[in-house]
């Protein structure tokens, strides 16, 4: 119980600002006037800092709970405007009532009283008359009674409301045995019947017993005991079946695999890394094998609370491990549906190969493929997939990673055949459609050869498709908004990526596609969020470099852009036919780079151009995307039709995302005169007649002079 402070004979502290949190959320000024909080947001957020109780909250945590759905840029930009907002509404209350860091956002002590706050300090007070008059005029009035702001809140609400009544319970109880030992029976039976009438009217909990939309999980990596660290792809592997089992039931959402592994060997409690992933429910284990036995221990544990809600431990064998998975599967979904209250489908598990042998090597080359960067890594993986269809020519799904495999080595590795590398993809992933026509990754996947070929319409075709088959893989999804961005179909794109996002939290390659959205878009502070977030999980900072310099930070543009040379041969690697630069001549490369890209001068630009111009006569791969992208960030529109204007290849399609931007100098190439004729030579020009225009683009007459 907080300590008693003085109060006038209302209840409320005096000299203070005094809310009502019971029934509909009011605020009165210390004279008495009512202050009017029109903006509904504005208004929660100011009950939720009163519950709080002189708690200081995350504003990430706020923006979160009050604009669920919102892209994060957004939402913490609308949080900032709510506190401004807040702050001249409660000006004229006292100086500083809002007190808002970087990380968090509280209330100055004893500056705003609630109708709770005086309730609870006349029962520590033992003043039950003035308890019992509170008591009648709140009467069965709910806490914060017609604020909803979906799931995330209503749970938050419940807990804080909860905790109220629980509080109060204690304080009545209390009192009424002190009243007991008194000969205030009038005041003893007044009391009484007031709490009688509103306990059972009070429900416990605002969170809702069956969802209306998908409730989200996550499947954190299973520790895998006993094994050495090599084996771990096993442990893995049950953890990637899972998510593919659990994603099938309709109730649930499982959060992407990227946004979950992000989280292994993490030190942080359970309820942080859900929150993190926007949860409600994670998964976490244990693997154990030996010989052909498989023993697995999962745990469901409530992202709220972090408390373990269900637990069992399975035993099988590697004869019969997809049945086995499947038992796994089945038993973790009815104990979520056990937790919410809902039915819920048991998900399937089918058979991918009669092979144990080559299940093993598919798993063992899954593992390196996620691995991406590494000496060799790839190619390793290349070869054991290629063990693995050898042993058994119906595995689909290694065929798919097969694919896969080869899309990630023409786009990540210093390749010098990248045409080459595709059209391996490109057999691979026909060859899985061909055993299994249901693989909607297969489609998407099987578009970025296509788009080689200059057939746009028959890329985002396949995307749509591979969309239609997996609508709730993130990575389906975020192939299709990246072909539309590609088109400059920005707006329309950039809800697929939103989607991808939204299931995969923390992804830094689709914080970067974000990124080069809202920049295309014009949202030059949600650009720079997610460019920030995407560096923050470890990838390259020119997009975060190139919206500062739109946004004429210059200075820090350029430092940012030359921070990049930090992840070569790690997230980027030196361009195919190069030898290696000492230590002191890279530095001074990726100076002059920055400043050509990022510093707003003439003569900066010119000097990097001149270095492009010597990169595309020496290097082996011309289009390279070290050459490419600084030309489409500097608008050097000669450069982009000598590289992507000539070949569109896996290593620089991505380039093409960057080039819708309305800002200087970049907009120089789509409104250059030859722009028109490139669209239409790389199959461009053809999508544009399918899908629609380019957001930048009037419908001109598109078609080139005979």
């Amino acid at each position: 119980m907080k300590q008693a402070d003085p109060v006038d004979s209302s209840g409320r502290l005096q000299d203070s600002a005094f809310a009502s949190v019971f029934g509909r959320f009011q605020l009165w000024a210390a004279d008495g006037s009512e202050i009017v909080i029109s903006n509904r947001r504005a208004r929660a957020l100011l009950a939720m800092l009163c519950l709080a109780e002189n708690e200081a909250m995350d504003r990430d945590f706020l923006s979160k709970l009050l604009w669920p759905g919102r892209f994060e840029a957004h939402a913490k930009a609308s949080l900032r405007q709510c506190l401004l907002e807040l702050g001249k509404l409660l000006a004229p209350c006292g100086p500083d009532i809002l007190l808002a860091t970087r990380s968090n956002v509280a209330l100055r002590p004893r500056s705003i009283s609630t109708d709770l706050d005086a309730l609870e300090q006349a029962f520590a007070r033992a003043d039950y008359a003035a308890a019992t008059a509170q008591l009648a005029t709140i009467g069965t009035k709910p806490i914060l009674d017609q604020m909803d702001f979906g799931d995330a809140f209503n749970h938050w609400l419940a807990r804080r409301s909860s905790d109220a009544e629980k509080r109060l319970s204690n304080a009545v109880e209390h009192g009424l045995g002190a009243l007991e030992r008194t000969d205030l029976a009038a005041e003893l039976h007044q009391l009484r019947g007031l709490w009688a009438q509103r306990k059972p009217a009070v429900a416990p909990a605002r969170a809702p017993t069956r969802p209306s939309v998908k409730t989200r999980i996550a499947v954190l990596p299973f520790q895998s005991v006993g094994a050495q660290e090599e084996h771990d792809y096993f442990a893995d592997g049950i953890v990637d079946e899972l998510i593919t089992a659990i994603g099938q039931v309709p109730q649930l959402l499982v959060a992407g695999r990227t946004s979950s592994f992000h989280f292994r060997g993490s030190s942080l409690p359970s309820a942080q890394i859900a929150a993190e992933l926007g949860v409600l429910h994670l998964i976490e284990g244990s693997v154990q094998r030996q010989g052909e036995r498989v023993r697995v221990h999962a745990h469901l544990v409530s992202g709220e609370t972090g408390f373990e809600l269900w637990g069992a431990r399975f035993d099988g064998t590697l004869d019969d491990l997809f049945a086995f998975q499947e038992q796994v599967a089945q038993a973790i979904t009815a104990a979520i549906g056990s937790a919410l209250g809902v039915a819920m489908r048991p998900p399937l598990v089918p058979g991918m190969t009669h092979s144990a042998e080559a299940y093993d090597l598919y798993l063992q080359g899954r593992a390196l493929s996620f691995k991406l960067f590494g000496n060799g890594v790839l190619d390793t993986a290349v070869a054991l997939l290629e063990q693995a269809v050898a042993i058994d020519p119906e595995f689909a799904e290694a065929w798919l990673l097969l694919g896969e495999v080869h899309q990630l080595i023409g786009i990540y590795t210093a390749c010098l055949d990248r045409p080459a590398e595709s059209a391996r993809m490109a057999a691979s992933v026909a060859r899985a459609l061909s055993l299994k026509p249901g693989l909607g990754q297969a489609y998407a996947l099987l578009g970025l050869h296509e788009l080689t070929l200059g057939n746009f319409v028959g890329a985002i075709d396949l995307a749509f498709k591979g969309y239609h088959l997996e609508p709730g893989n993130p990575a389906v999804a975020m192939r299709l908004g990246s072909y539309l961005l590609f088109c400059g179909r920005t707006t329309e794109g950039m809800r697929y990526i939103e989607e991808a996002i939204a299931q995969d939290p923390i992804d830094g390659r689709k914080f970067m596609l974000r990124c080069s959205g809202h920049l295309n878009l014009g949202n030059l502070p949600a650009a720079i969020a997610d460019g920030q977030r995407a560096v923050d999980l470890g990838f390259p900072s020119v997009w975060l470099a190139v919206a500062n310099a739109a946004a004429r930070q210059h200075e820090l543009a350029v430092e940012q852009y030359q921070l990049t040379r930090l992840l070569l041969n790690r997230t980027i690697f030196p361009p195919a036919g190069t030898a290696p630069m000492p230590p002191a001549m890279m530095d001074a490369y990726w100076l002059v780079a920055a400043k050509g890209v990022c510093s707003g001068e003439a003569e900066d630009r010119e000097a990097y151009c001149r270095t492009l111009d010597y990169l595309h006569l020496t290097m082996h791969d011309n289009a390279d995307m070290s050459i490419a992208l600084p030309a489409v960030f500097m608008g050097y529109s000669e450069m982009f039709f000598k590289t992507i204007g000539q070949t569109v290849s896996l290593g620089n399609m991505g380039c093409l995302i960057s080039l819708w931007a309305d800002i200087e100098p970049i907009r120089q190439i789509w409104q250059h005169g030859e722009f028109i004729a490139f669209a239409e030579r790389v199959g461009m020009a053809a999508a544009w007649d399918k899908y629609g225009w380019p957001d930048l683009l009037p419908p001109p007459s598109n078609r080139a002079p005979a």
